[in-house]
């Protein structure tokens, strides 16, 4: 796991390195500054004779001085590139993780859930980045001054010294009681912080239809719901990390009362031969240095127990594995838009197929048509043709070859699709036009845009091409949304055309005008229908019914009217027989 994080340094190792240097050099300052004022208070202030001895004061000063502004050199410096390197190591974790997500099929996208990935992108990326940050400065700070420290301290008076020693096991077991019991409680509070982000990003898409049944208090109870369950988890969790505040200062406090109480002791009855009243000081002060690094130390382990949740989340992504990937010599020319069924049965879930044993194919330039009740699997059949999903048994092909034998990104260029839920993004309409080709001229953006009936309401807007799109495409209609997304995808010049249920929010009359444009300006191009209705798909070449996953019958408008059941029965209950008054 730390292997796999720390690749994510790359670009920063000089600011990870260099940190951790200058904060040595500071905590040598801060190591150097009890001794001297030993010095000043026995060879200073009592020294001459119990006079003192001002010019051995002032320049013990004076070096007391530059060792304060050497260490607050070297502590602003450690900061900026501690800094530096923690945001460079954070941005670098997002981008390995969009990277890995942006090439995660459709399978694996299913397995997390768009708001766990979220989650862990922006949450827990940003707990490893307050984690790293401490480690390359709090985690070398601590050590290097409690080690320094006790040198020190052991040099200056052994015996005394021992009394740190035992501290430290008290510490260390309380750290490691409160580890164990908090870890699990962090790793179920990031589950239900993913279940919150979903339960918002649910709101927020859908705050249309919240609104319109009058659900706000209904959605407000279950975010507060999971809202309650982490503040539950959170406040178990900070109940223990609690007692490691007490137990550092109880040790501080005890440890301080015993090196005074032994410490004046071994002043007076040794009169000052053994230990002197500076010594004492510096003791005191190597005292406080070491138990507040302990102290220091205890707060990054807290902190890594909080992360650690964090840190097997993310590297559950990175380790994730595309169930879709490009074969060892993939083919890259797509040679035409034929399709192939042969024996294909798929399932979203182990053990349960929703795709059953489909077998037809399609000749390039033909146009078909799928129908088929809700849950027949439509969709699910046409996106295994650019393989956003392979197969569970049997084969695709396009172009005469296995669609798992292409280069993906050849494949899915020579594959257009309209989905059912059309997206737009934030941007122009040039903009969002331009996915299907970024090099896309005007004229040829406003072709496609005239061949899916969409010029005349663009032009109709006061910037055109140039207006703004809101996100989701909020301030257009369904219909323009969905002649938009046909331009952008005839703008791939595909060998295939999918067209999924999208023309479903316009109009019989512009629908009939889109589908003789279709056939006319794209007639090379394979092109797929699905529609609910039978006006969408009667005038197609073939027509594919599905039944329950099955093909339940395949042949052209009049054929099925002949001879299947299911097509005639839908035929019967939309037309009414008007097409033959």
């Amino acid at each position: 796991m730390l292997k796999k994080l720390s690749k994510n340094i790359k670009g920063y190792y000089k600011a990870s390195i260099l940190s951790p240097i200058l904060i040595m050099g500071e905590v040598l300052m801060e190591v150097i500054i009890p001794t001297l004022l030993a010095l000043l208070i026995d060879n200073g202030i009592d020294g001459n004779n119990g006079e003192g001895d001002l010019r051995y004061i002032f320049y013990i000063g004076i070096a007391i001085a530059v060792c304060c502004i050497i260490s607050l050199f070297f502590g602003a410096a450690a900061g900026r590139y501690a800094a530096i390197a923690a945001t460079g190591f954070a941005k670098n974790l997002r981008k390995s993780l969009f990277e890995r997500i942006s090439h995660f099929s459709f399978k694996n996208i299913d397995k997390f859930s768009s708001s766990s990935l979220v989650t862990r992108m922006t949450t827990d990326v940003n707990r490893l980045q307050e984690s790293f940050h401490m480690i390359i400065r709090v985690a070398v700070r601590s050590p290097a001054m409690l080690i320094f420290s006790l040198v020190m301290a052991f040099r200056m008076n052994p015996k005394l010294s021992l009394i740190f020693l035992g501290a430290v096991p008290v510490l260390v077991t309380g750290l490691t009681l409160i580890m164990t019991k908090v870890h699990p409680i962090f790793k179920s509070m990031f589950k239900k912080y993913d279940r919150l982000n979903r339960v918002v990003q649910e709101n927020l898409r859908g705050i249309r239809v919240v609104k319109a049944f009058v659900r706000e208090d209904e959605e407000i109870k279950k975010f507060n719901g999971v809202s309650d369950q982490i503040a539950t988890d959170s406040v178990r969790a900070e109940k223990m990390i609690a007692f490691n505040m007490p137990l550092m200062q109880m040790t501080i406090y005890v440890s301080i009362l015993l090196l005074c109480w032994f410490g004046a002791r071994l002043i007076i009855l040794s009169g000052g031969s053994e230990m002197s009243p500076g010594d004492l000081t510096a003791m005191l002060n190597y005292t406080m240095q070491i138990l507040s690094s302990l102290m220091m130390l205890s707060m990054i382990f807290v902190t890594i127990i909080m992360s650690r949740a964090s840190a097997e989340r993310v590297c559950e992504v990175l380790d994730e594995e595309s169930t879709i990937r490009n074969p060892e010599e993939p083919v890259t020319e797509v040679k035409d838009g034929s399709i192939e069924f042969k024996n294909v049965n798929f399932g979203y879930h182990e053990g349960k197929l929703c795709l059953k044993n489909a077998n037809f194919s399609i000749k390039s330039g033909e146009t078909i048509g799928i129908i088929g009740g809700t849950g027949s699997s439509k969709s699910t059949l046409v996106q295994l043709i650019p393989r956003l999903y392979d197969v569970v048994d049997g084969s695709v092909s396009v172009g005469g070859k296995d669609v798992r034998d292409y280069d993906i990104h050849t494949l899915r260029d020579s594959v257009a699709m309209v989905l059912q839920k059309n997206v737009l993004f934030s941007g122009t309409i040039k903009d969002n036009l331009r996915w299907g080709n970024e090099n896309a001229t005007d004229e040829e953006i406003k072709e496609a845009c005239i061949a899916s009936c969409a010029d005349e309401f663009v032009l109709s807007f006061p910037d055109g091409y140039d207006t703004y799109i809101e996100q989701g495409g909020t301030n257009v209609s369904g219909g323009q949304k969905q002649r938009l997304c046909i331009a952008r995808a005839l703008l791939k010049k595909p060998k295939i055309l999918i067209l999924d249920d999208s023309t479903s929010a316009v109009d019989t009359k512009t629908d009939a005008m889109l589908r003789e444009t279709l056939s006319k300006r794209i007639s090379e191009t394979t092109k797929i229908i699905i529609a609910q209705r039978i006006s969408s798909v009667r005038d197609c070449d073939r027509i594919i019914v599905l039944d329950n996953g099955e093909i339940n019958g395949i042949g052209t408008h009049n054929e099925l009217l002949e001879t299947n059941t299911i097509y005639r029965e839908v035929y019967d209950s939309q037309m009414k027989g008007d097409d033959e008054q």
